[in-house]
């Protein structure tokens, strides 16, 4: 029998770690999100399977969705409560969510903004605290989201520039942004928006401007209005840019950023390593490593204009 144990115990350890992932005990994995409907939730379900983990086997996921930051507080209370071993956070509002329920319970998350500047990390190689993830936020891309709406849309003269001031980085973004612009010799004004209201009120100042682009930034707001924002920039006869694709698949003209889904399925390795013991702050939160740009050529036609066709080429996604 102690043979047939030792045996046994050797073949354990042979196997490969996705193996493991599959013969232990079934992890609790909880997702919240600012949304009512869970953004790139797939992405990550996929990025676990890959990983070996079999829901109902070997995970099993506890998704919360807000619809709304004002009741996300209690939807991150209420998923702390059931004892996750780890809860995984999509977008700023349920980062603090999650903060304010529980500095205890590890935590991975996908943020638009700064985690540093956001309170969310000390720095991003050394973390600390029990969190870490992927910062959406990448300086490099604003300039050249700029350069490619003047080179689609030569005859854009002067551009408006959309953001939320609390959201963290924004500072520096904008400064990018205005840098850029000015460099391509576009005329450019800031415009604030912190509610639906405040965006709603932007829009139609900005209509009332003359401007010929739009560029916004992405953050949970403008992400969730994005359909919104598309429909009256399109009524201001506004060409517009931002950094994710799903703006351009909701109507925007433009994008040039990080590929959400390749993000949220990258999220499954902090998850895998945080549940075989790393410690969260220690891992560092990483910048996206998959880029896209993002056309929309029947926009463009609404706008009277074509997409320069050596553009549409280049794209890596492109709504007819």
């Amino acid at each position: 029998m102690d043979r047939r144990r030792a045996l046994a115990a050797l073949a354990l350890a042979a196997l490969p770690a996705a193996a493991h992932a599959q013969s232990g005990k079934v992890r609790r994995i909880g997702f919240i999100s600012f949304a009512a409907a869970p953004p790139f939730y797939d992405a990550f379900r996929a990025g676990m399977a890959d990983l070996g983990y079999v829901e109902g086997k070997s995970v099993v996921f506890h998704t919360r969705f807000g619809g709304g930051s004002e009741r996300l507080e209690d939807v991150a209370a209420a998923l702390i409560n059931e004892r996750p071993d780890l809860v995984v956070a999509a977008g700023g509002p349920a980062v603090r969510a999650v903060r304010a329920a529980s500095t205890a319970v590890p935590m991975v998350f996908s943020f638009s903004g700064d985690p540093v500047a956001a309170g969310f990390a000390s720095s991003l190689a050394h973390p600390g605290g029990n969190a870490t993830g992927i910062s959406l936020m990448s300086l490099d891309l604003v300039g050249k989201r700029m350069e490619l709406l003047k080179e689609a849309m030569p005859h854009v003269k002067s551009v408006a520039i959309l953001a939320n001031p609390d959201h963290p980085g924004e500072q520096l973004e904008r400064k990018t942004a205005i840098a850029s612009a000015d460099a391509l010799g576009l005329d450019n004004r800031y415009f604030q928006a912190q509610s639906v209201a405040e965006l709603d009120s932007a829009l139609a100042a900005i209509a009332k401007l003359g401007a010929e682009g739009l560029v916004v930034f992405p953050d949970a707001l403008t992400i969730a209005h994005r359909q919104r924002i598309a429909e009256g920039a399109l009524k201001a006869r506004l060409a517009t840019v931002s950094g994710w694709a799903e703006f351009v698949e909701s109507g925007f003209l433009m994008s040039y950023g990080p590929n959400l889904q390749a993000s949220y399925r990258r999220l499954a390795t902090f998850v895998d390593k945080v549940l075989k013991g790393a410690n969260p702050g220690d891992l560092p939160i990483e910048r996206p490593s998959v880029v896209e740009m993002a056309v929309n050529t029947r926009t463009a036609r609404a706008l009277g204009h074509e997409i320069p066709r050596a553009i549409v080429l280049r794209a890596d996604r492109v709504v007819k």
